[in-house]
């Protein structure tokens, strides 16, 4: 399966991008904890053997598992050149401006040969001691800490979904919230660009240099002409204003409407996906703190290429997604149902944020149980994969996969 084919959240999943977590973990310190986007260090061995056992439910149910660090060292593998780029590039964009440094930090990841080695040391980070500099006569290295990371770690590699988003047969390139987590894209922008399996196949929606910021978890592929976008935390409105101008304008793409709602701007409700997926024909998660009074905006295309049309929908949850799934009846499920403490706290381990791989089949964190418990009796297919890791990093099975392929 060649280029991108996402047009639903349920249809039966094909094929998907992850990232087995690595040593970037390994770097996190209680003092870059928030500047790195943690709440908590996760333990890398645990959060490994977590993570292979999502990766293996996947392929027991069909889906073929890629992974982001594989497919960047095929791309460098290519040709020289690319990796060339590559490296002056990662350098330039990991913040080292000195002449000294970039010459110093190119040479060391220059000599790791294996290109699958030298991807993953680039996600990893570069601590100042592992350079070899002659720090007399340097201001800057007689005052550096020996521990200091010149270069930093991108933990959050792991969450998938984020950097970009698969939207029909192309992508959202996404630029992201946090200078932290915006590095992480220039994996997917040279995979896109050079990879023979998605070069010259793949539209760009959006891409990483444009103004706004906007990220994957936002972006809900209802049907497969009408996107849900999240005004939150991390998605601008101006970036939804963009994407649709973009994807209203390009006669490759299906999409004649996107729906963009205004979610809570909170660490709980980072993204759209945190507060509510979808996981069948009629069926949605949802966290009960969003079943108020919502904001949201229809976007269809406008008169000119310039322009969209918005329009306010007054209306609820339900009545919204009955119309634009065509059905009568659309169920809510609440994550953590009734009961407040649990839905906080389930909501907090992502409760809400499932990933569905057939309509009806959904993977989960299995500490959420009342959450689980509740999807089982609406007639859902629960698989559960273990979570006291991975979840440190406040994102759920959804957060950790990036769909490449959907069956239509």
């Amino acid at each position: 399966m060649k280029g991108i084919n996402v047009k639903s959240e349920i249809k039966p999943l094909k094929k998907v991008l992850l990232h087995r977590p690595g040593r970037e973990l390994l770097n996190l310190t209680p003092d870059t904890l928030q500047e790195l986007l943690f709440d908590d260090i996760p333990f890398l061995k645990v959060a490994q053997e977590e993570h292979d056992a999502f990766a293996r439910l996947l392929r027991a149910n069909d889906v073929e598992v890629v992974y982001l660090e594989d497919l960047m060292a095929e791309v460098l593998d290519l040709d020289p050149a690319i990796r060339k780029k590559f490296l002056k590039q990662f350098i330039v964009e990991g913040g080292i401006r000195t002449n000294k440094y970039q010459r110093i930090i190119y040479d060391y990841l220059d000599q790791i040969k294996d290109n699958k080695t030298l991807v993953l040391k680039t996600m990893e980070g570069i601590n100042v001691n592992e350079l070899k500099r002659n720090i007399e006569n340097s201001l800057v290295d007689l005052v550096s800490e020996e521990s200091k990371m010149v270069l930093a770690p991108m933990p959050n590699l792991y969450f998938t979904r984020d950097p970009f988003a698969s939207i029909g047969h192309g992508i959202a390139l996404n630029r992201m919230y946090s200078v932290t987590r915006n590095r992480e894209t220039i994996y997917a922008e040279y995979i896109f660009n050079y990879h023979p399996d998605y070069k010259g196949i793949v539209e760009k929606w959006y891409d990483r240099y444009d103004d706004f910021h906007i990220e994957g978890g936002d972006i809900l592929n209802l049907t497969e002409d009408t996107l849900a976008i999240g005004i939150s935390q991390r998605t601008e409105p101006d970036a939804i204003d963009s994407l649709a101008k973009n994807i209203f304008n390009n006669p490759k793409s299906t999409i004649k409407k996107i729906l963009a709602f205004n979610i809570p701007n909170s660490r709980a409700f980072m993204h759209l996906d945190t507060v509510f997926t979808q996981i069948d024909v009629d069926k949605f998660t949802v966290h009960p703190g969003i079943l108020g009074p919502l904001e949201v905006y229809e976007i269809t295309a406008g008169d000119s290429v310039e322009e969209v049309k918005v329009h306010k929908i007054e209306d609820t949850l339900e009545h919204i997604l009955e119309d634009v799934l065509g059905i009568e009846n659309v169920t809510l499920i609440k994550c953590g149902g009734e009961d407040r403490i649990a839905a906080e706290r389930e909501q907090w381990n992502d409760g809400s944020n499932t990933l569905c791989i057939a309509p009806g089949v959904i993977i989960v964190y299995e500490r959420n149980d009342v959450t689980n418990a509740l999807l089982e009796k609406h007639g859902l297919k629960v698989l559960t994969i273990p979570s006291a890791e991975l979840s440190r990093g406040r994102g759920g099975p959804r957060c950790m996969s990036m769909p490449l392929w959907r069956e239509d």
